[in-house]
């Protein structure tokens, strides 16, 4: 290897290295005080103990391991005395969750917990937990509660879960849990609504099917992230895929192959890119901000373009709220000019017809899977020459009306961008973007 290509490889080590370490979770203290309270209620409530460790699982991403900067949707098992099934199983699935429920609010007064379909919430400031009452099976396996269409219990296993993914991590070089954070943060970056479980379960499913990243570390990083996109974005477009270990159902919230197949495409421009800035500006693209800028690039008051200088003005919607993307949402554009025929701009981009200056713009959710109330932020950025000559970059955050709408008119060229951002116990749960691409209007 002659000194520029191995000079290359270590900088892509580096900044990989930098990547997973700019998303690692940073709040593990507050989360762990949060466990160690609810576990503590709860074995007060159910064992006459004061024990904040003991009878608890904790699974989920964070769980796994695999969580990053930002979760904001923690799972927790409480492990239910077996001398107190009788006491529920006969039809009582919501009186275990009301119980659950009253066992935390009775420690933790000022707490938010309610009770929803399979679980109890316990609502804190940016993030919830979710603890679910179960009973454990001879077999390991766990029954928990349904409290929909009148009750029912149901089976879990994710103890044969969080195995297959520490086995793999062990047999894998510790690059499962890594690739699984990276394709968190490509989700984040995207609005792509997969649940934490689907995306452990096929990137698990993604090394376990070649034994080329067996020896490689962050060096391969680059190229790891290439083929995982490109197994993704071939996958077939199916409602559930089988969870590791396990092997139960798990349910896909949207369709993500086509946003994979963009990601692939935008992971070999990156690795295309000779000059180190310009490739770390490329794995931004696909990963966010979590992936290291140049050094030049990392902090701009001002835009250049040509001749001109434009302050920028840009909000960035990390420094807001934490980002977990969990629930889909889309943003059309429906153009309109006084007297004329109202087109979507979806559509046009889909026809590649051509957006002109002076039109009237209407920006509106045209669907969502957010269950429950959210806020809607909204963000106008406005780029090209023109926009740095006037002086005109915009790109703040702003809240939105109930309408869940925005209007905004053509006034001048550019491959302008708009961005919406569901919000929910001040998380970003959901977002979407829409290109606007304007050009001039003719004078005849």
């Amino acid at each position: 290897m002659c000194w520029t290509t191995w000079s290359a490889a270590i900088s892509i080590s580096e900044a990989f290295q930098s990547f997973l370490s700019n998303i690692a979770v940073d709040n593990t203290e507050t989360i762990a005080l949060r466990y160690g309270e609810i576990t503590r209620a709860l074995n007060i409530r159910f064992r006459d103990t004061e024990s904040k460790t003991a009878n608890t699982l904790q699974v989920g991403s964070y769980g796994r391991g695999t969580a990053i900067k930002g979760i904001s949707d923690l799972d927790i098992l409480y492990i239910m005395p077996s001398r107190s099934w009788p006491d529920y199983k006969d039809g009582r699935q919501l009186q275990l969750l009301r119980d659950t429920a009253d066992a935390i609010r009775a420690r933790y007064p000022n707490t938010d917990v309610r009770v929803d379909r399979l679980v109890v919430q316990v609502l804190y400031a940016r993030f919830q937990v979710e603890v679910q009452p179960v009973f454990e099976e001879a077999d390991g396996s766990f029954t928990y509660p349904d409290t929909s269409s009148g009750g029912s219990w149901k089976t879990t296993r994710p103890r044969e879960e969080l195995r297959a993914i520490s086995d793999a991590d062990m047999a894998k070089n510790r690059n499962v849990r890594r690739l699984c954070k990276m394709v968190r943060a490509w989700k984040n970056k995207h609005g792509v609504a997969m649940g934490g479980l689907l995306i452990d379960s096929l990137a698990h499913r993604f090394l376990n099917g070649t034994g080329y990243y067996d020896d490689k570390s962050y060096v391969y990083y680059d190229y790891m992230a290439r083929d995982l996109f490109e197994f993704l974005g071939s996958l077939p477009d199916q409602e559930y895929f089988a969870a590791l270990g396990s092997g139960q159902r798990v349910k896909v919230k949207k369709k993500f192959q086509k946003k994979a197949r963009n990601a692939h495409k935008l992971c070999l421009e990156a690795i295309e890119a000779n000059e180190a800035g310009n490739r770390n500006e490329k794995w931004r693209k696909v990963f966010g901000r979590g992936f290291p800028a140049a050094a030049e690039e990392a902090s701009k008051a001002f835009i250049l373009e040509g001749n001109y200088q434009a302050r920028n003005t840009e909000e960035i919607i990390e420094n807001k709220f934490p980002v977990d993307i969990r629930y889909p949402i889309t943003l059309d554009c429906e153009v309109r000019q006084h007297g004329f025929r109202s087109f979507l701009l979806r559509s046009m981009l889909l026809d590649r017809l051509p957006l002109f200056t002076r039109k009237s713009l209407r920006f509106f959710v045209a669907e969502h899977g957010i269950p429950g109330r959210f806020q809607l932020y909204w963000k106008v950025l406005n780029r090209g020459t023109e926009a740095v000559r006037r002086d005109c970059i915009r790109g703040q955050i702003v809240l939105g009306n109930a309408g869940l709408e925005k209007t905004e008119n053509t006034m001048f060229r550019g491959e302008h961008v708009v961005e919406c951002y569901a919000v929910q116990n001040h998380v970003v749960v959901a977002t979407d973007r829409i290109r606007v691409p304007i050009q001039e209007a003719s004078e005849d």
